[in-house]
């Protein structure tokens, strides 16, 4: 079953998230990953992704890094090196946080360039990872949603998470919003 969570910033979001992906874990009895998407840039980052670790601490997660090109990590000898050999298993559960970090990554390039199509390349691997997994939480943050406008790039940007996270609210079978505290199901399997 694939999972789409949703809601503000620092919202519970994650740990529902790490919640139910264990909970799918245990039920198939089957590896459980954390696909980690962010690449950190300040302090800020690097203590949210260390606080986040810490969250995970004894939950069974293998951490896969992997914040662009996300089926990548499904290919044969990407990770693993060794021949024939996945890199992860795609039977496998996966915790993929966040669609927010994995979008920035693809969208504004590390040598200064910004891909405008990276919304709609995103939103295709994303629902071909769902396809090919099956069992993927992925979680996004609601950015979009305020009436207020932005300069130019950055309204690219929240038309394109908006653009990837309608995507996946069609493909998953549950669509969950975090706010406040309060969990909202608008899609139930």
């Amino acid at each position: 079953m694939n999972v789409f969570i949703s809601g503000g910033c620092k919202n519970g979001k994650s740990m529902y998230a790490q919640t139910i992906a264990r909970d799918m874990s245990c039920e198939k009895n089957t590896e459980l990953y954390y696909l980690a998407t962010m690449r950190p840039v300040d302090e800020e980052d690097l203590a949210r992704i260390k606080r986040h670790v810490q969250e995970r601490e004894g939950w069974g997660f293998i951490t896969v890094e992997q914040s662009e090109n996300i089926c990548q990590c499904l290919d044969v000898n990407v990770l693993s090196g060794k021949k024939g050999e996945a890199a992860v298993n795609p039977q496998g559960v996966f915790l993929l946080d966040s669609v927010t970090a994995l979008l920035s990554n693809e969208m504004f390039r590390t040598d200064g360039r910004v891909d405008y199509d990276a919304p709609k390349r995103v939103a295709e691997e994303l629902k071909n990872f769902a396809e090919q997994t099956g069992n993927t939480v992925f979680v996004s943050d609601y950015i979009y949603g305020e009436a207020a406008e932005y300069e130019a790039l950055t309204e690219s940007y929240r038309w394109g998470l908006a653009l990837i996270d309608r995507t996946l609210a069609a493909i998953c079978e549950r669509v969950i919003e975090v706010s406040f505290g309060n969990i909202i199901e608008y899609k139930e399997f």
